[in-house]
């Protein structure tokens, strides 16, 4: 469309009375106000993708795919700075068998796809942390899952499918059920989740499916895979190569949301050779014990966190991170700073502490917050990149 700045007149401007000319001048600049708003509003408006696999990226760090599948039925998404909405979700799949697509937001790499400055793929061993947090918008006229992919593999690969998928269902609807069977439940992340086992015929595949709808989470992903690996479905050599969240539809889906989403993966300081971590500064290998011990009242507790070097030789500065379950938050600490990031906390010593001798301990505490009830502990400890035994 023409500018009005552009549109010619049909009388000289020169030649119309004083007053005429400003009136007319000031419509043409109210006229070229609106054209550059709506320029704006237009370049600000979301991104729809009905593509099969089309995908875009958001915040410079997140790739977002409409990844439809299992069916010819069209598929539309509406990205945003911070997600996506499905827009059009039509056709269906039947309930007992694979789902018509996954929409979703990963940070990694994705059949060749990787999002921008990942360092995915990276090997299990080399992780210290993998902070992420989600929130949806659920919707009831649909059949579909909630779910992380977490995609763990025995080689750095960014192509293909990989050997474990591990999903982690945020809600369900409809008569659905994840691949294989219930084994039992466990506790990750500060929630009891069920926890089914299976192979779609390509991978194979853990699920850990909440009992109720989750609409929010922060948590470390390390810990679902650390359950993995302890259920040999995986190896500390392997890699993770993505961590991807959205949904599964076998039935419409219009209006379901990922409003936002964060991912990151932070390495620990071993060298990542599938031989075990590096205990950090003057550390080795598994060298370290933690004990958590709480004191909880109504929506507050305290913990103390001893950290015993089990090695055989000093650790001469140390950082500890571990995930908070949902619900829970620091408000102040002692013998250490924390700061906390995506749900995972991190300890650094003070000048007192810093060096912990071999067989020796040091400790600090913090106060927080819970949402009532009697607070869950963390699952998972590492001290400068080794994941530590809890004792």
């Amino acid at each position: 469309m023409a500018s009005p700045l552009r549109t010619p007149l049909r009388t000289p401007l020169r030649s119309l009375p004083r007053t005429r000319a400003v009136l007319l001048a000031l419509l043409l600049l109210a006229g070229a106000l609106t054209a550059l708003t709506a320029t704006a509003q237009t370049a600000r408006a979301d991104e729809r993708i009905c593509d099969q696999y089309g995908s875009t990226t958001i915040q410079g760090k997140y790739v977002v795919q409409n990844n439809r599948w299992g069916t010819s039925a069209t598929q539309c998404i509406d990205v945003t700075g911070t997600g996506f909405r499905l827009a059009q979700a039509d056709g269906s799949v039947p309930t007992d068998g694979a789902p018509k697509s996954y929409p979703s937001v990963f940070y990694g790499c994705h059949y060749t796809n990787c999002s921008p400055g990942t360092n995915l793929p990276m090997q299990v061993s080399s992780i210290g942390s993998a902070p992420s947090s989600i929130s949806y918008t659920y919707v009831d006229n649909a059949v579909y899952n909630a779910s992380y992919d977490i995609w763990l593999d025995p080689t750095p690969k960014k192509d293909g499918v990989n050997r474990t998928e591990i999903m982690i269902w945020l809600n369900r609807v409809g008569p659905i059920q994840p691949i294989g069977s219930r084994v039992g439940t466990a506790n990750v992340g500060g929630r009891s989740w069920e926890v089914w086992t299976g192979s779609n015929g390509s991978n194979d595949v853990i699920s850990f499916i909440a009992p109720s709808a989750v609409r929010s989470m922060s948590f470390d992903v390390m810990d679902f895979v650390d359950e993995t690996v302890a259920r040999g479905m995986a190896q500390r050599s392997w890699y993770m190569t993505s961590v991807q969240a959205g949904f599964e539809p076998w039935q419409n889906g219009a209006g379901l949301a990922v409003d936002s989403f964060s991912a990151s993966v932070n390495a620990g300081s071993g060298g990542g050779d599938g031989g075990g971590d590096d205990g950090g500064p003057g550390g080795e290998p598994g060298a370290c014990e933690v004990t958590y011990t709480t004191n909880s009242w109504s929506n507050g507790f305290t913990a103390d966190v001893g950290v015993r070097n089990t090695g055989s030789t000093a650790i001469s500065g140390w950082e500890m991170s571990f995930a908070l379950p949902a619900g829970q938050s620091v408000t102040n600490a002692w013998n250490a700073t924390l700061s906390s990031s995506g749900g995972t906390v991190t300890a650094r010593p003070v000048e007192h502490n810093r060096n912990i001798e071999p067989g020796g301990t040091q400790s600090f505490g913090f106060q927080g917050t819970h949402s009532g009830g009697t607070p869950g502990e963390p699952t998972r400890f590492t001290l400068n990149g080794t994941v530590c035994t809890v004792k």
